[in-house]
């Protein structure tokens, strides 16, 4: 062992543990407990590996080492494109499916997390052998910790939106809540059963930028889905007119929420619609924008 071996593997750890304190399985079952943690677990120890030597290796002035930086980068895309390709061939059995937004927004999402991994070892290399202690580098580990909990942390829609409950009501065979059309039923028996099942809620966007994103079709199917998870569905498949739905009011922005899950619980639901995430391809921010103006990139 040499002077350079006690600082990448404390960069190692330092990685390894970031993407675990990032890997979590909730309440969506995804990754799932065993199985998908351990193909995350063991891409967050290779990003954790990279970063670790990215310092010993400039410091030798072996260049050609840092080439693997990019093979790392080629590697996380296609951890992303294995994660789009598993949940879109999962998403075909779902009852209540994810939608195409909120699978990208989760492959993002493991994509990303490697490479604070790497960060998080990259740092913590860099300061042992900047102070030549272990103490910065575990100093710096800590910091990494807090930097990618919070980096990992994205908004939640409760922070857009109000929530309450609305009932169902029948106007002949349309089906509303409050005065959001949501579908035609005509059958008396299907009516029932959805008056039986059935719950509503209203989201109230708090501004401008809240109402633009949730006019994204795929922000309200991850709705329906968080919530179908949560609380189950009552349908199965061949039965349209048990479909859970989500419609906008033109004219406010309001968004009526159909669900019809097996547990009618409607403080545990509002709390299941409040925590789902605000997907990235969904926000608008419609009030940054020059007016009159072109955007830049």
């Amino acid at each position: 062992m040499n002077h350079y071996t006690f600082p990448i593997l404390l960069g190692v750890l330092v990685g390894v543990i970031t993407r675990l304190i990032m890997l979590k399985t909730d309440t969506r079952q995804y990754p799932t407990r065993l199985h998908g943690k351990i193909v995350h677990i063991a891409m967050g120890f290779i990003a954790a590996i990279l970063g670790a030597v990215a310092i010993p290796s400039i410091m030798k002035k072996d260049f050609s080492a840092l080439t693997f930086l990019t093979l790392a980068a080629s590697q996380f895309r296609d951890v992303r494109n294995m994660e789009r390709n598993t949940l879109q061939q999962l998403d075909g059995v779902e009852l209540v499916p994810r939608g195409s937004t909120y699978i990208e927004g989760i492959a993002l999402v493991f994509e990303s997390r490697n490479y604070l991994a790497m960060m998080a070892s990259f740092v913590t290399t860099f300061a042992y052998f900047v102070f030549n202690s272990p103490i910065a580098g575990v100093i710096a580990g800590i910091a990494s910790f807090f930097a990618a909990k919070a980096l990992m942390s994205g908004g939640r829609l409760q922070d857009l939106v109000e929530i309450e409950h609305a009932p169902l009501r029948f106007d002949g065979a349309g089906l509303y809540i409050d005065n959001i059309y949501i579908m035609n039923i005509g059958l008396p028996a299907r009516q029932k059963e959805i008056m039986k099942y059935g719950m509503g809620f209203l989201l109230k966007p708090k501004s401008m930028d809240a109402n633009i994103t949730l006019s994204n079709l795929g922000q309200r199917q991850a709705i329906l889905h968080d919530v179908a998870v949560g609380l189950g569905v009552v349908r199965d498949s061949g039965t349209p007119a048990l479909v859970p739905l989500a419609k906008r009011d033109l004219n406010d922005g309001r968004i009526g929420v159909f669900v019809l899950p097996q547990e009618h619980d409607v403080e545990k639901a509002i709390q299941i619609i409040g925590n789902v995430p605000t997907l990235e391809n969904a926000i608008r921010l419609s009030s940054e924008a020059a007016k009159g103006g072109r955007t830049s990139s």
